[in-house]
């Protein structure tokens, strides 16, 4: 009995330690965006390089004239602005060239996708091509600061650069629709704030990106990848070019109207995000260790930390696992490591959803927090039965007045 309590306790440790690793990197990046609130340092800016900006758009015809007007605001004498209108069966083309802006109109059905857009308008620009590109989706706007500042900051320190991005909850939201927004404020404000704190790098996440025209170039394309972004930053940072966090820029937009849409658009995302950390955490790591690379570690732990509601279903299941362990062989540890990993992810939730959510997504909606585990629970279900989304689709948005 003794060697099969032994055992029994180290499978207790092997499963609480794995929840309790991501939980205490959660826990330091939002403590460390917490005590250096307000005292960020902004990033160096020269004069506005020459810029093309890109905007990938797949049927965008309610939302591209708009964005479109926005963005040609942004642009000085010798800087451009490309929309690529990717396999579009609507007036996408037409409103964005009626709205000022140069469109590229691309047609292959059987390559679909962000990645196989961009790669086509860098293809456009090789004649001519620009100190920076930057990146914004064709339903954002840009809510702080100029994009050319993102631009001067990818030039001058050679490296991609994000800018805040975030989703605002729709109008009339549903509690889903607000614990979500926070979950995506605490990704995309928060953890990001907290690295660069402690001086290291992000992970891109999407609109508002700035790159050096030869990193971007360089680098490998990512197809039909369901978060081409993400890995596109992390392709950079294993060439030695992590991207940089520039919060003193900020790009908004909204999340789906209708659960349903959130959920499609999440379960994108999320099984995407969950493939990226099997295949790269490994690589991240070995190159960590090879080029002794704090960079790369703190890339790696990063996204090691799961989804927010996946975590905590994750944590339940090994509190209630490690309470039969302590039952049964009298080893209260795996318990109580589960249990302060837990209390580590609710303190750290509340900590940054109270100092950076402002009034617009009040404290009182963690009340909403085990509604919304219930709503992401058959995503993960899907996951596991299914495996992994393997298309890429677009987003149902509700038109904007």
């Amino acid at each position: 009995m003794g060697a099969l309590h032994a055992a029994v306790e180290a499978i207790g440790w092997l499963m609480a330690g794995a929840t309790a690793l991501p939980a205490f990197v959660l826990l330091i990046e939002i403590v460390a965006a917490w005590l250096t609130r307000g005292r960020h340092r902004a990033l160096p800016s020269p004069p506005s390089p020459r810029m093309a900006i890109l905007v990938p758009a797949h049927n965008e015809g309610p939302f591209i004239a708009a964005t479109v007007k926005v963005l040609l605001e942004e642009l000085s004498p010798g800087d451009r602005l490309l929309v690529i209108a990717d396999n579009c069966d609507d007036d996408t083309a037409a409103r964005a060239r009626e709205a000022g802006a140069t469109v590229l109109e691309r047609r292959d059905p059987t390559r679909r996708g962000k990645g196989f857009a961009l790669a086509y308008g860098l293809q456009h620009l090789d004649e001519d091509a620009p100190a920076v590109v930057l990146v914004v989706d064709a339903d954002c706007r840009v809510t702080q600061g100029r994009l050319s500042d993102l631009a001067g900051c990818a030039l001058v320190s050679g490296r991609p650069v994000q800018a805040e991005y975030l989703l605002a909850a729709p109008p009339s939201p549903s509690p889903v629709a607000l614990v979500s927004a926070v979950a995506l404020l605490l990704k995309n404000r928060v953890r990001p704030l907290g690295l660069a704190a402690l001086g290291l790098p992000c992970h891109l996440t999407g609109s508002g990106m700035a790159f050096p025209w030869s990193v971007f170039r360089q680098a490998p394309e990512t197809g039909s990848n369901l978060v081409e972004d993400m890995v596109m930053g992390l392709d950079m940072a294993l060439a030695n070019r992590p991207p940089l966090f520039c919060p003193q820029v900020r790009i908004g937009s909204e999340l789906p109207s209708g659960d349903q849409a959130g959920m499609g658009q999440r379960k994108r995302w999320e099984h995407g995000v969950l493939d990226t950390v099997r295949s790269y955490v490994p690589r991240l790591l070995g190159a960590a260790f090879t080029k002794k690379s704090a960079a790369l570690a703190a890339l790696a732990l990063d996204l090691m930390v799961p989804p927010l509601a996946l975590l905590v279903s994750l944590q339940l299941s090994v509190l209630v696992s490690t309470a039969l362990v302590f039952s049964a062989t009298g080893a209260p540890g795996p318990f109580f490591l589960a249990l302060a990993s837990l209390l580590a992810v609710a303190g750290a939730v509340l900590v940054g959803w109270a100092a950076f959510a402002g009034p617009e997504l009040p404290l009182r909606y963690a009340l909403f927090v085990p509604l919304y585990l219930i709503w992401k629970l058959p995503l993960y279900v899907t996951l596991l039965v299914r495996g992994k989304q393997k298309t890429w689709e677009r987003t149902a948005r509700r038109q904007r007045s």
